[in-house]
């Protein structure tokens, strides 16, 4: 016995198409990729460091306006960014938000050469351990791995970087660098293992004051808590959800901070001066960029270099800002 198919007559042809657009939105099929929903790209400006800063010199290289691609936001590269503001209409004031962004992003393929690809090959070293030769070709390593970008993030894996790949390569968190030659030690109190990502910003300007802090011969700085590779909740934290604050210890006398035991302010073991030099380095090595320092210490904060806030007797909570950011709290 043949089943019958349901009668089409019965409804209108237009209806049809609008049940056949229903499921595909439902299911997906159909619909452009989208990576990560809170994706944005992050302003730079004067004081940033890091892969993201890398990433622009390069693109601003490919448009004319040569850099040398030392990561760092210095007054050569914000003139460069103005110079390109100018040349495209768009408003001059040095800092590298959406609007500059979508005119200096290049989209780039398989085969292609040139300083964009020298940004993207960084960019994926940086933040997914690619081990891509930043020799600016686009081989097909350097597809393999944007097209695994892509399968990470739910873009489609077509191995061309266009906006979108550029903006979610952007955004996406980098890991920070722990070991006896990076000046930074990893600490759990939490428990949260895997917790020590944030922005190629934030990231960079830690590690910058990671080295600072290292020549004054007190030790390495112990990290807490940053966050998760791609944001979000994290245990133990109300913040820590947008890659732009870490914790850090206090320094110790022995300057045995990361493998001593934990103090606070007020332990025997505390050493204020060399904390004080901490947060110095952190300051200093992102100017205009650290929007506050919680930690008790109470002569600290009388010296304008700290802040107090409940529960942080035993570390520092350093929040980082940009000039353009979707939460106010990070806005500098």
């Amino acid at each position: 016995m043949k089943h019958r198919l349901p009668d089409r007559g019965r409804l209108p042809w237009r209806a049809w198409l609008f049940i056949a657009a229903a499921v595909l939105l439902l299911t997906g099929v159909g619909a452009p990729a989208h990576a990560f929903p809170q994706a944005f790209t992050p302003t730079q400006s004067v004081g940033n460091r890091g892969a993201d800063v890398v990433a622009l010199q390069h693109l601003l290289t490919a448009h004319g306006r040569s850099q040398t691609a030392d990561g760092i936001f210095g007054s050569g590269t914000a003139g460069s960014v103005r110079a390109f503001q100018s040349a495209e209409g768009l408003g001059v004031d040095g800092i590298v938000g959406p609007a500059t962004w979508a005119r200096l992003f290049v989209t780039v393929r398989g085969g292609d050469t040139g300083p964009a690809v020298k940004g993207v090959q960084s960019l994926l070293n940086a933040k997914r351990s690619a081990g891509l030769t930043v020799d600016g070709s686009f081989t097909a390593a350097t597809t393999a791995a944007v097209k695994a970008f892509q399968t990470h993030g739910g873009l489609t894996a077509d191995g061309i970087v266009g906006p979108d790949t550029w903006k979610n390569l952007l955004w996406h968190y980098e890991y920070a660098a722990f070991g006896s030659g990076s000046g930074l030690c990893d600490v759990d109190p939490d428990g949260n293992t895997t917790a020590n990502w944030a922005t190629a910003a934030a990231v960079a300007q830690l590690e910058a004051a990671a080295a600072s802090f290292a020549a004054t011969g007190n030790g390495r700085i112990p990290v807490g808590d940053a966050g998760f590779e791609h944001g979000g909740a994290i245990n133990g934290h109300a913040s820590h959800r947008v890659g732009l604050d870490i914790d850090l210890w206090p320094v110790r006398t022995d300057s045995a901070q990361c493998t001593g035991s934990r103090i606070t302010w007020q332990s025997a073991t505390y050493d204020r001066a060399a904390t004080r030099g901490l947060v110095q380095a952190v300051r200093a090595a992102a100017p205009g960029h650290v929007a506050l320092v919680f930690f008790n210490d109470p002569q600290l904060i009388s010296e304008g270099l700290t802040t107090q806030y409940a529960g942080h007797d035993n570390h520092l909570h350093v929040r980082y800002c940009e000039k353009v950011h979707p939460n106010s709290l990070y806005v500098c």
